[in-house]
């Protein structure tokens, strides 16, 4: 805000200034501590979940997880005690965990946050427990702001006198800010407004428009007082990622979605394919046989058929000592002969029909 700082105006003028400048200053502060600081994500497991943690508690979800690394399947939903009250958490196919209470994971930033309340793209980061307080005093700030703004650009006009018109007309600035500040507080003043309410009734963004706690009881409310003092007094919990340490590449730890993998039939990164075969190789260069191929039974296939075919074909002798262990190895010459037997008789057929 500029503020045009003459002799009489000089004791007036300074502390308006100032004030401004101290908004404005908190206005960005508050903001930086928002979007630099963690919001609570949640650490992700790089395997998944063992037997007894998956089946703590009791569970009516009839949807069930395959696990990855054996063959027990993990429950989608489970019940866990809060305050009285029964709540569901899901397993996050990502984060190979049991989301936490008021824990959802935010598809922009691929991670669980505590107490998710929203993504917010003005600041480029996801609210949640730990940055939620100083989102709440961004917000407030800037509602301030506009509003200290508004009122003293508008003073600044009828203190000149004579027509507003004319006044108007000579200060350019103050007519933008004031247009400016009044199409702003209605973005900020309104959000601020609503968060005063979801903070009242200790509800976040993603639980109002999901659960809708005033037809359902919620769990987690403690009264008007208390749910001030659990957002403004509370200590902020620390957070659960150590942002400096040093990242260990295991090469055996496979991360990624349970359920993308099993339904879709996604492959590892950690073995590779040969497109043109058709065949799963691993990191030492063996062929990985198919498990319906392993469990078929070999014993009963003849050795002089395998010795008939290998006669037929044009292999040299090498060949055909490396290729009589292998059953489901068939000669390319035969195969050639056949396909070329095959197309001669359609075009025999296909005359005799024209012949007669």
């Amino acid at each position: 805000m500029l503020v045009t700082i003459k002799g009489y105006q000089a004791r007036y003028s300074y502390p308006v200034f100032t004030a401004g400048l101290i908004l404005t200053v908190l206005d960005f502060i508050f903001l930086f501590l928002t979007s630099g600081r963690d919001p609570g994500i949640i650490l992700r497991n790089s395997t998944p979940l063992e037997l007894d943690e998956a089946f703590d508690t009791s569970t009516p979800s009839m949807e069930w997880v395959n696990n990855k690394g054996s063959s027990m399947k993990i429950p989608r939903i489970k019940d866990v005690p809060v305050n009285g009250h029964t709540v569901k958490v899901k397993f996050c196919d990502t984060c190979l965990l049991y989301r936490p209470p008021r824990a959802s994971h935010c598809s922009i930033c691929n991670n669980c946050v505590q107490k998710f309340d929203h993504h917010c793209p003005w600041v480029g980061q996801c609210i949640g427990l730990r940055n939620y307080p100083f989102f709440i005093l961004f917000i407030s700030s800037s509602t301030l702001l506009c509003i200290y703004v508004f009122v003293f650009s508008w003073i600044n006009l009828l203190q000149k006198g004579g027509n507003l018109w004319r006044a108007m007309s000579h200060d350019v600035v103050s007519v933008i800010l004031i247009v400016y500040c009044f199409i702003a507080v209605w973005f900020v003043g309104g959000l601020t407004v609503f968060h005063v309410y979801l903070i009242c009734t200790n509800q976040t963004t993603y639980e109002n428009f999901r659960y809708r706690y005033d037809k359902n009881e919620n769990p987690y409310t403690k009264g008007i007082l208390g749910n001030l003092k659990e957002v403004f007094c509370s200590r902020i919990p620390p957070s659960m990622v150590n942002f400096r340490a040093w990242v260990l590449k295991d090469d055996d730890t496979a991360m990624g979605s349970i359920a993308s993998e099993s339904e879709r039939g996604f492959i590892s990164s950690k073995e590779k394919f040969d497109i043109e075969m058709g065949n799963k190789f691993t990191k030492d260069g063996n062929m990985l046989v198919p498990s319906i191929l392993q469990k078929l039974d070999y014993t009963g296939i003849d050795d002089n058929m395998k010795k008939k075919n290998l006669d037929s074909s044009g292999f040299n002798d090498d060949l055909k000592r490396k290729t009589s262990d292998q059953p489901f190895l068939f000669p390319i010459g035969q195969e050639i002969k056949n396909s070329k037997g095959g197309s001669a008789a359609r075009v025999n057929s296909v005359s005799d029909k024209r012949t007669q």
